[in-house]
């Protein structure tokens, strides 16, 4: 399983990349895993304002739909077009082509919340 040392982690599977005020989101790699081939991502709306673990956009695999959660409070600011025409780049490249959006930060505190690389293992260690 591909656990990127330089990124957060959340328990419900969303990974968060900081660039300075604006944090890129995605799904694991294990979260991928577990859901199946996606077929379909339901993005969210540039210009939202969302709050920490409210539910943001919507994946669909052959085996199941799941909301997506925000890791962080802020104001969307960019969504992966790519991924409406090729949802498939979320299982394939979970960390780089298959991010889902980017946020700009309303409280940069919270990342403190967020699990580092070490506990995410531990996280999903249980589940396996």
């Amino acid at each position: 399983m591909n656990i990127p040392q330089s990124l957060y982690y959340t328990k419900t599977h969303e990974w968060v990349e900081l660039k300075g005020e604006e944090a890129v989101i995605g799904i694991t790699d294990f979260a991928q895993h577990q859901l199946g081939d996606i077929v379909f991502v339901e993005l969210p709306e540039v210009g939202r304002e969302v709050k920490k673990e409210e539910a943001v956009a919507v994946i669909e695999s052959v085996k199941a739909a799941s909301d997506i959660y925000s890791p962080l409070s802020g104001t969307i600011i960019n969504v992966n077009q790519n991924i409406s025409e090729e949802p498939e780049l979320v299982n394939s490249s979970p960390y780089k082509e298959g991010w889902i959006f980017s946020l700009k930060l309303n409280n940069p505190e919270e990342i403190a919340e967020l699990l580092k690389a070490e506990d995410y293992k531990k996280l999903i260690a249980e589940k396996e």
